[in-house]
């Protein structure tokens, strides 16, 4: 996509909360610039999600976003995981504002239906397609990093010219 003379393209970031692990991928437009998986050491759960905080606030301050976009919270069978899942949501998200930059919320059969066509994907499917429509360096990759590319990809197609659209 091109942009006028003198105006880049804008950087979201797209993030796949967790509390052991968190996909974080960042767009320069609908160009992936970089991607990661963070991994907050282990302890009690007050310190990881500070650390969630403190990781994702640093990588706003590097990168200057707009946005942040976020799946909506998928409830499983595992209440613990949810909560626990709920509440890195809510550290990434008070990051996010603490800094000024607007969120944009997807659930997960939105993010599906934009990378394979079909909501009800196999997370294979979603790999596969990440895979071909992003041009990803050889390296090993988590899970959480291919759903957070597959967010970012959501999110940037429905928000091609300024990514922020449909933020608040």
């Amino acid at each position: 996509m091109r942009y006028p003379q003198g105006m880049e393209a804008p950087i979201s970031i797209a993030v796949d909360p967790g509390y052991d692990r968190l996909g974080i991928a960042i767009f320069r437009g609908t160009t992936l610039i970089h991607s990661e998986c963070y991994t907050p050491q282990k302890g009690l759960l007050p310190d990881r999600l500070l650390a969630v905080f403190e990781h994702i606030r640093a990588t706003i301050r590097a990168h200057q976003p707009r946005t942040l976009a976020i799946e909506t919270l998928f409830f499983n069978k595992n209440q613990r995981t949810a909560i626990a899942v709920a509440e890195s949501r809510g550290a990434i998200i008070v990051a996010a504002r603490a800094e000024g930059v607007r969120i944009a919320e997807y659930s997960p059969q939105e993010v599906k239906i934009a990378v394979t066509g079909v909501g009800n994907a196999p997370k294979e499917a979603v790999i596969r397609m990440v895979d071909r429509l992003v041009r990803l360096e050889t390296r090993r990759r988590l899970d959480d990093e291919y759903d957070a590319i597959a967010l970012g990809i959501c999110h940037t197609a429905r928000n091609p010219h300024t990514a922020d659209l449909r933020a608040h």
